[in-house]
């Protein structure tokens, strides 16, 4: 999403005849529902201000695009500003701009880390160069238009306040990251220079064609910590920490060194679902390992060890892996000292005995504490599932002052899971009434939310969703008895009403439910699922979490009997009621928020109670843009019907052809057959679609419905978008509409097609020019059915390509 987006000219008018940062207030508004903090107003006025005097030369083309907080997909971390266009070799390309306001900053001990001074206090935080670059990195990782499309990134920062040009930002300490991320500081020559950079970068203009790209470009995968940790052990750079995560490795490391001298440490870090606390924990036994110290990753629950494990199988020997990764039990007969460190992740679910009967030690937190001369413990009190789970920091504070250790605090939260949606979390919160927030409704256009009809539905979505990566699952709470345990041809969670019947995952699949090819079609706890993630999680809520007059009663004896998360209630009710009780509500909504945020890319749920379904459904607005993939063809308007159907403002005649912001809205076939290079988009065009605020309207633009399913994963079935007619430059990994004598598309319904367009060239024999090889028009569906097409030699004169996907609108 980018909140902001134009031309530089048009910048530069905002900027100088305008109040830059109420516009992008506004769009800032309109794009999130949300607002922001006065000192982010401010902070827009003064550096865009900034910006608009470097961009004020005629040397940088007048025409490059323009935006202004992108944010990165699948994170919650925005780019202060992207200027795009094409470089010395006619290439596209981005430069990324860290924007301070800071006026000065001091030299830390750790890399990539330096201490600047805000309204709070002093506080530790990335180097501006190190930000910049880990956004371009993070930036490469997950837009396809980047990584696949050629587009080179070139990160800076420009700290405009900054006038010590030999002081800590420019110190030698930091100068691998200043090389890969130069750093610009306050007063004119500084400004030159920031100009020249961005003149060797860009020299063309490229209309914001780049912009609407990469706005548009497909979302690459996140890996996955388990699919990364055998690069990550091996010394590979698997993942980029940015921000918070950057300074919670770093912070730890130096602890880790400080101990021999300094004594004893303890570190707490607090972190929500996806703020990265398990990659930041591996990363961090990496580097103690590499550091020469002894050190193991800790973890009480076993189903990420048997997901580690099992990734690592064949890359390292057993024993190696079994002596990175063990239980949080493994330490009731360790002398003190024995480790350099140990990394404690999902602290949470530490227990207070160990043993197969929980007849073992004192107490797993003594324990660790005990065991190493710095212990990191990664926490979450919020995922506190069992009566069992005594993973607080307030019970660590008290292990640890008794062990004579200091305890320093830390906390996680960019958001890396959840399509990177603070937003959705905070709704979440609000709506299971763990915690009021402001989010009262959600808007399913920037998380794939959806509440189902049945469950056989639900199996049906996430079935689908699993074709893609094997990875997605269904999970569920504890409220439905065990029998396949004792008999395997039973069934344990059945709604014949529904026509549904699921087996528990607790069988043969174990801790490796989350990786197992088969256990899509089982349901899922929280034991196998807590500590990993997947890209879409399919919830059943039972009737032990229901919600009645608008307030959320949770039903402890709802549960199955076989459930142990609440073992002891019963007993602590006869001596305490009102703590069982609440002890019981927090376990209750802490175990399906857990469930409910381990998708990265969607949640679908189902609750078994009616007026839940209806009170969740009234919390939720706005269109889900990814595809239904359960088989159903979207409802298709004609053209007197689409003002009602489209989320755009339709405006007609003459009126809409002078409206400055809006495109011709042409049915894709018109669009192919009638119009070209000489002719104009709008010919007897009648209906004309305002363009989304962010997006610019120009002459060779039109808006157009994409049919079927041979791009799902791209387009969806029904998708409206925005189409740039006649393009010009390269057409290598775009989606194109392109027309040939043999094309005889049944979806498009004539004799073009909408594929992603790949050719293969040889030179020719004066090694002058080039020809086609080969053209090759690819779909991109989960449906396999779907072959390329491919062009040989002799047809390269007659393919046309009639017009480039810019962005899916809807």
């Amino acid at each position: 999403m980018i909140i902001y987006q134009t031309d530089k000219q048009h910048f530069l008018d905002d900027v100088f005849k305008r109040d830059i940062e109420n516009i992008v207030l506004e769009s800032f508004r309109n794009r999130t529902g949300r607002s922001v903090s006065k000192e982010e107003i401010r902070s827009w006025a003064s550096s865009l201000h900034y910006m608009g005097k470097v961009l004020n030369d005629e040397a940088i083309p007048d025409d490059c695009g323009v935006a202004i907080e992108y944010v990165i997909p699948q994170t919650a971390k925005r780019v202060d500003f992207l200027l795009t266009g094409k470089n010395h070799e006619d290439k596209d390309c981005v430069v990324i701009v860290e924007l301070k306001q800071w006026e000065s900053a001091r030299k830390t001990a750790k890399d990539g880390i330096v201490s600047t001074r805000f309204a709070r206090g002093e506080t530790e935080v990335g180097h501006p160069s190190y930000q910049a670059w880990s956004y371009a990195a993070l930036l490469e990782g997950y837009n396809e238009v980047v990584y696949d499309g050629g587009v080179q990134l070139r990160p800076c920062a420009y700290l405009h306040n900054y006038a010590d040009s030999q002081g800590a930002i420019n110190d030698p300490f930091y100068a691998a990251h200043i090389e890969r991320a130069p750093v610009f500081l306050k007063g004119d020559m500084e400004r030159d220079r920031l100009r020249q950079f961005i003149r060797q970068h860009v020299k063309y203009g490229d209309k914001g064609n780049t912009l609407f790209r990469i706005e548009g470009g497909r979302i690459r995968p996140s890996k996955s910590l388990a699919d990364g940790l055998a690069g990550l052990l091996k010394g590979n750079q698997e993942f980029v920490l940015v921000d918070d995560q950057k300074l919670v490795y770093e912070t730890a490391l130096s602890h880790a060194r400080a101990v021999r001298e300094q004594g004893k440490r303890v570190y707490i870090v607090e972190g929500g679902p996806g703020t990265g606390k398990s990659v930041v924990a591996v990363n961090l036994l990496v580097g103690l390992t590499n550091a020469g110290m002894v050190a193991k990753y800790v973890t009480k629950n076993a189903a990420p060890r048997a997901v580690y494990e099992a990734r690592l199988a064949g890359s390292f020997k057993k024993t190696y892996i079994s002596n990175l990764f063990v239980g949080s039990g493994a330490f009731t007969a360790t002398s003190s000292n024995e480790f350099d460190a140990l990394v404690v992740d999902e602290a949470h679910r530490l227990n207070e005995k160990s043993g197969l009967y929980a007849n073992l030690g004192e107490h797993q937190v003594k324990e660790i504490i005990n065991a190493a001369r710095f212990s990191v413990f990664f926490i979450d009190e919020s995922q506190i599932v069992t009566l069992k789970d005594v993973g607080k920091k307030e019970t660590i504070r008290q292990w640890a002052a008794e062990l004579g250790a200091t305890v320093v605090e830390g906390a996680l939260e960019s958001q890396f899971r959840c399509n990177g949606s603070d937003g959705y979390l905070a709704w979440l919160d609000n709506t299971l009434q763990i915690r009021e927030t402001a989010n009262a409704t959600l808007d399913v256009a920037e998380y794939d939310f959806r509440v189902l009809d049945s469950p056989t539905e639900l199996k049906a979505l996430i079935t689908a969703r699993n074709r893609e990566r094997n990875r997605a699952r269904m999970v569920a709470g504890y409220c439905w008895k065990w029998p396949s345990k004792k008999n395997p041809a039973a069934y344990d969670i059945e709604m014949p009403e529904h026509g549904f019947k699921a087996r528990w995952n607790l069988t043969k699949d174990g801790g490796l439910w989350m990786i197992s090819e088969d256990s899509v079609h089982e349901v899922g706890c929280i034991h196998t699922c807590q500590g990993l993630e997947t890209d879409y999680i399919g919830v059943i809520v039972g009737d032990d979490f229901v919600v009645r007059d608008g307030q959320v009663v949770t039903r402890p004896e709802k549960r199955a009997p076989s459930d142990r998360s609440i073992s002891g209630l019963k007993q602590l009710a006869k001596t305490n009621p009102e703590l069982a009780k609440s002890k019981a509500d927090a376990i209750i909504k802490n175990t399906y928020r857990t469930l409910m945020t381990r998708g990265m890319k969607g949640c679908y749920v189902y609750f078994t109670d009616a007026e839940t379904t209806a009170f969740f459904r009234s919390r939720v607005v706005g269109t889900n843009t990814q595809a239904d993939l359960l088989g159903s063809q979207p409802v298709i308007p004609s053209m007197g019907e689409v003002e009602t159907a489209l989320p755009f403002t339709v405006i007609r005649g003459e009126e809409g052809r002078s409206h400055p912001r809006t495109v011709p809205l042409i049915p894709l076939q018109i669009a192919a057959g009638a119009f070209s290079e000489s002719q104009s988009l709008d010919v007897d065009a009648d209906e004309w679609v305002e363009l989304p605020e962010g997006l610019n309207a120009s002459e060779d633009l039109f808006v157009a419905q994409v049919v079927g399913e041979s791009m799902n994963r791209r387009i969806p079935n029904g998708a409206w978008c925005l189409f740039r007619s006649n393009p010009k430059g390269t057409r290598q990994g775009k989606i194109v509409v392109a027309q040939h004598r043999s094309i005889d598309d049944a979806e498009t319904g004539g004799g073009f097609t909408v594929k992603k367009y790949h050719s293969e060239k040889v030179l020719e024999a004066d090694g002058v020019g080039w020809t086609h090889q080969r053209i090759t028009l690819s779909p991109e569906s989960t449906d396999c059915s779907f072959l390329p097409i491919v062009l040989v030699p002799e047809d390269q004169d007659e393919v046309r390509v009639l017009a480039e996907l810019v962005v899916v609108l809807v």
